[in-house]
């Protein structure tokens, strides 16, 4: 379960989505999200489906390492589907148990939910794997660039959401590791109840933590080594510049967008 999170994992290919400006990933990455949440119809979900399923291809990354991410999310899709199964009023009746009733408009919101947060990991993951680190601070960066007027520490911000990101795989490689020792010392993560379950993950999480506060601190430590002082008066190796292929990724993401919403409108 452990290795089966991809949220902050970089995937390296040589791909037309990888060498697109970091910018244009996250302003479509964006768009992508708003548009999920406009959908309101089996045929906006077509066209979802139709645009996810175009980047992925154009990305070069495996579908099933893509798809490796929903386990970790498996839990809360579960409960959400029927929460909404069971909890939304219709008119019509499909089923019932007891007191308990699952209607025409609950089966529609439920299965409208699972499709979104499924699209909704998938979208994210696909720009985290196309894109490094260093990349997404540096296009965070400037595209929050306005915010310095009404002084908006940006350089800050986007440093702390790229270190953020990047600490994912480690701690979850970390976790990894830490569990397998204390299962070769004995420790059970699988058996009993609940509580014990609860109890067992004592063992685990202690020295994660004081894994994750010690790289913390070596991080901070060797920032200020190398006199770190923010983004004041600092230069880019590689300073952002838009090509065709961005102006042509924004039309696109532009399309899907009016697209997304003219469906919306007309049905």
């Amino acid at each position: 379960m452990i290795r089966d999170i991809t949220l902050g994992q970089y995937y390296p290919a040589d791909s037309i989505l990888h060498k697109l400006d970091p910018r244009v990933k996250l302003v479509t990455t964006l768009v992508f999200l708003t548009a999920l949440f406009l959908v309101n119809s089996w045929w906006g979900y077509l066209a979802a489906t139709l645009f996810l399923a175009g980047v992925i291809r154009l990305s070069k990354v495996p579908f099933k390492f893509m798809i490796r991410g929903l386990k970790a999310i498996l839990m809360i899709l579960m409960i959400t589907v029927v929460f909404n199964l069971f909890l939304t009023p219709g008119e019509r009746v499909l089923v019932q148990f007891w007191k308990l009733k699952i209607t025409d408009t609950g089966l529609r919101t439920a299965a409208f939910m699972a499709v979104r947060l499924i699209y909704l990991i998938i979208g994210s993951s696909v720009m985290t794997l196309t894109t490094t680190p260093n990349d997404l601070t540096d296009g965070m960066e400037s595209l929050l660039g306005p915010l310095k007027k009404l002084r908006v520490p940006v350089h800050e911000i986007a440093m702390m959401m790229s270190i953020a990101l990047r600490f994912i795989p480690i701690l979850m490689e970390e976790t990894d590791k830490i569990m397998k020792a204390q299962m070769a010392r004995g420790a059970d993560f699988e058996h009993g109840n609940l509580i014990q379950k609860a109890k067992n993950l004592v063992p685990l999480l202690v020295p994660l933590f004081i894994s994750a506060f010690q790289r913390a601190h070596d991080l901070a430590m060797a920032m200020e080594a190398r006199c770190y002082r923010g983004g004041e008066g600092r230069t880019k190796m590689k300073p952002l510049a838009y090509q065709r292929k961005d102006y042509a990724a924004y039309g696109a993401a532009a399309c899907f967008l009016g697209v997304i919403i003219a469906v919306r409108v007309v049905l």
